[in-house]
């Protein structure tokens, strides 16, 4: 027996002492609350009582209360398992792991699946072992789940980093990781197959390892069906997740095919009342479904609360509320093997939310191992800021650019363009023509039409690309904003009204070493520096960075009059080639459907 298995053993044999009299009593007691089992959906009054870091039992706990045991007094109030967000990325929030924690704790959050797909894509290994150190720093539960390829399309864009299953025995034997995450690398099935079948080959080798030493594999199969479902499905070993499901018949396929449908509500994704219908409407089990935020940005998670509020919401779609706790609980926990937590029973571990109303999901309390670690949305402990090494620093590898690298040219007068259009709330985006004026050889954006330049710049110095194209859905009227997060290759994205505002946005974030700038009149009049990759700030605090982004949406909005919310995460997604239809990267527009590279001038 390792350590680890004998300071268990001792744990154990402490706690089945004080249940059989023979020596010791609970630390503490919460008395007399409505416990919600999960194991059985249902909620009726019960003592919990902890010792250590451990539930010692659920029921009648009066004899396990001395003089030294912390009673509190929880009548009124609902006990329920501490909930697990099955699928995110702290790099589409900017926060470090420390400061999401801080965020996301007191409202009821005590383990993050995270799955460091973009620090992956931007600095491979080294940034992904960067980002499971941190992970053993924080009092909450941290799990990491890989990228077994980056780029997810090899011919479509350019990574900082090229992950293999070359990779994957340093990967999934690191601290805090427990798998292989989304496998994006196989969601287009049908082109991948025909066009590279050789990373096909590469994935079903990382997986195949990954399930042969007992770890996780996530899928990716946005539009999935029949034959191609199949296919993903085995490729990942049998037994998945998806997240990317947007329609009730897509989760009904995926339900009965044996997928584990993650049903995504975050920022700007939110496909749960979609999915949920498969559950209200058409009855079917939903052991299976399992409620995730994929990404959220920091001022969400200060100001709405984080898995709370995606119950709250799954709540007022029909379900029990129970039941919408099961999927955040006990369905998460039996799909990740996490035999230790996930419900409220003997020798597993006390993570706990003290719950008020049950459908307004206003968490009063939350212990984590045993030790209350918030109460009124207020942390009780410390945790210190977080700074990562400079070795995860400085991922912007390129020269400033001039302004013709970023002009689409044309000979004319005039010239149809093919132009993806932003559909708010969705990864999906679809697929307009538009005929623009050219003028001096240049294809000029239209305001009234609300067709606008956008490009993508390759950052890493490993070729120089430039992606150029034109999107509708913005409403800018003025100005540019470019960002050094874009999905999931992350290099610098932008979108503007006119090249010289672009270019001074552009050039700033490359001057910053990566992060977000909003130009206008060609002067920079906002900014946020990203010095982790090009997507965190180790610089400043949780609340920091909700304001500070909340203060650049704003700007983006009163001063270039841009229409849509989270405009920072809505262009990151434009830039990810494994979501229908268009998108851009480094290379070009991109038609996902048909894995090929269009020309954008007709």
């Amino acid at each position: 027996m390792d350590v680890l298995h004998i300071k268990k053993a001792i744990e154990y044999r402490e706690l089945v002492d004080v249940l059989m009299g023979g020596k010791g009593f609970a630390d503490i007691v919460l008395c007399g609350g409505d416990v919600i089992n999960v194991l059985t959906r249902e909620a009726y009054k019960a003592d919990v009582a902890i010792k250590g870091k451990y539930i010692l039992m659920v029921g009648d706990a009066s004899k396990l209360i001395d003089e030294n045991t912390i009673v509190i007094d929880v009548r009124g109030k609902y006990i329920s398992p501490g909930f697990i967000d099955s699928h995110m990325h702290f790099e589409s929030s900017m926060l470090t792991i420390t400061e999401f924690s801080r965020l996301s704790i007191p409202s009821g959050t005590t383990t993050l699946i995270a799955d460091p797909h973009e620090i992956g894509n931007a600095l491979g290994p080294i940034g992904i072992k960067a980002m499971a150190k941190e992970a053993s720093t924080v009092v909450n539960h941290v799990h990491l789940v890989v990228p077994a390829l980056t780029p997810d399309c090899p011919s479509l864009e350019t990574a900082g980093y090229d992950i293999t299953s070359k990779d994957m025995k340093e990967l999934l034997n690191y601290q805090n990781v427990i798998g292989i995450g989304e496998l994006q690398g196989f969601s287009n099935a049908k082109h991948v197959y025909k066009n590279t079948p050789e990373i096909l080959d590469d994935l079903i080798s990382s997986t195949t390892y990954a399930r042969s030493i007992g770890k996780i594999v996530d899928g990716n199969a946005p539009e999935l069906f029949g034959n191609e479902l199949a296919a993903h499905i085995i490729t990942t070993g049998g037994k998945c997740s998806c997240h990317e499901t947007t329609t009730k018949e897509e989760c009904v396929e995926k339900l009965r095919q044996g997928v584990y449908v993650f049903m995504r509500e975050g920022s700007t994704q939110k496909n749960m009342a979609e999915c949920i219908k498969a559950i209200t409407e058409e009855g079917l089990d939903s052991r299976r479904c399992i409620l995730a935020t994929d990404d959220m940005v920091a001022e969400d998670l200060e100001k709405l609360g984080h898995m709370n509020e995606i119950v709250r919401r799954t709540i007022a779609q029909g379900v029990d509320p129970i039941e919408a706790i099961q999927m955040v609980t006990i369905n998460p926990a039996t799909y990740f093997g996490l035999e230790d937590r996930g419900d409220l029973s003997p020798g597993k571990l006390a993570d706990i939310a003290i719950i008020g109303d049950l459908y307004q999901m206003n968490v009063e309390g939350v212990f984590i191992e045993g030790k209350l670690v918030a109460v009124s949305k207020k942390l009780l402990i410390d945790m210190p800021k977080y700074t990562y090494p400079n070795i995860v620093k400085n991922s912007v590898n390129r020269e400033p650019l001039v302004e013709e690298e970023l002009k689409i040219k044309a000979d004319g007068q005039s010239a149809f363009v093919r132009c993806i259009e932003l559909i708010p709330d969705q990864n999906l985006s679809g697929c307009l023509e538009f005929e623009m004026k050219v003028r001096n050889g240049e294809i000029e954006g239209d305001t009234q039409k609300d067709v606008l330049p956008i490009a993508c710049i390759e950052r890493y110095g490993r070729n120089g690309n430039i992606g150029k194209a034109f999107v509708k859905g913005f409403g800018l009227k003025s100005g540019a904003f470019a960002e050094s997060v874009a999905h999931d290759t992350h290099n610098i994205i932008v979108v503007g009204t006119n090249t010289k505002d672009m270019l001074t946005a552009v050039n700033r974030v490359i001057d910053m070493g990566g992060g977000i700038a909003v130009a206008k009149n060609r002067k920079i009049i906002e900014e946020l520096r990203l010095p982790v990759g090009g997507l965190i700030t180790d610089e400043l605090s949780g609340s920091e960075v909700s304001s500070k982004v909340a203060k650049l949406e704003e700007i983006v909005k009163e001063e270039l009059g841009c229409t849509v919310h989270a405009p920072f995460m809505h262009l990151s997604f434009l830039a990810l080639s494994t979501s229908p239809k268009w998108k851009i990267t480094d290379k070009g527009l991109i038609d996902v459907n048909n894995f090929k590279v269009l020309e954008t001038v007709k």
